[in-house]
């Protein structure tokens, strides 16, 4: 089919972007949730991006992101593969040698003459490999699994030079700060600078796609005016997990293991589905 001729992460956002719709980024921690997010793809017709943080090279030496290439593979709707906030150069390299289509170059954590040199370079090494690259100009704070957590560094905000020295780096996707964190929001919830990311979004000119980072506790609203103000790839975490493990907490040790597994995937696909809907991606595919 013709999105898997070329980079299909590129493919799907590009489409996104001329479609004026979001695509969901989940991440996935195992098989079941592989399985879930794909039978959501496919199930309402949509577009998706899965997503590991490098844990999940370290932990299974690479096994899950090879499953979730061959079921992106079978699946009958356009599916990527991308590595979340790669935060070192080793990883990195190990990431270049798997089946990726694209990796979050992320050296927020250094300040930001070290992270242009590093981004620049490292963004080179996987175009070189064919790998689409995402970067996050300014420090969205907090942490989640795998990931730096960003407390003890100030936050910066992203401004539209950082748009500029960015895209200079051959980026093809930028992770804008604009009051988004990493992890949870606490009792006031998302407070989110709208007119910070239109000056982004305007700076960007269509050179580059735009993520959004930190979506756990979004409400539909929200999330569908980010999509409306120019956003195409969502990172979500809890947003689609939330009903699996709600179900396994409920139900491990009082039903059958396969029945839990079995349950459990549909619990991934159910949730999914419906933000897709919400994000406007199903029956794009």
């Amino acid at each position: 089919m013709s999105w898997k001729d070329s980079n299909c992460h590129k493919r799907i956002l590009r489409d996104a972007e001329d479609g004026r719709y979001g695509v969901i980024a989940a991440i996935a921690y195992n098989i079941e949730q592989i399985l879930g997010l794909v039978r959501a793809a496919e199930t309402a017709r949509s577009p998706l991006i899965i997503q590991f943080f490098p844990w999940a090279i370290e932990a299974t030496d690479g096994m899950l992101v090879r499953v979730a290439a061959d079921a992106a593979k079978r699946a009958n709707v356009p599916i990527s593969i991308h590595l979340d906030h790669a935060q070192s150069e080793n990883i990195i390299k190990r990431a270049a040698e798997l089946p990726f289509d694209s990796i979050m170059v992320d050296m927020s954590h250094y300040e930001k003459e070290v992270n242009l040199k590093m981004t620049r370079e490292l963004v080179q090494y996987c175009n070189d490999r064919e790998k689409a690259t995402e970067a996050e100009p300014g420090r969205i704070e907090g942490g989640e699994d795998g990931v730096m957590d960003t407390a003890g560094l100030e936050a910066c905000m992203t401004t539209a030079e950082e748009v500029d020295e960015f895209v200079d780096t051959g980026v093809d996707v930028l992770a804008p700060s604009f009051g988004n964190v990493h992890g949870e929001y606490g009792k006031r919830g998302p407070q989110l600078d709208f007119e910070r990311f239109e000056k982004i979004r305007a700076q960007a000119n269509g050179r580059v796609h735009l993520a959004l980072h930190g979506t756990n506790g979004f409400a539909p609203d929200l999330l569908k005016r980010c999509v409306a103000a120019g956003v195409t790839k969502i990172n979500v975490n809890r947003l689609v997990l939330d009903d699996y493990y709600d179900h396994l907490h409920a139900n491990v040790g009082k039903i059958p293991h396969t029945q839990l597994i079995e349950e459990g995937i549909q619990k991934v696909a159910d949730l999914t589905i419906k933000w897709m809907e919400i994000c406007g991606s199903a029956g794009r595919a």
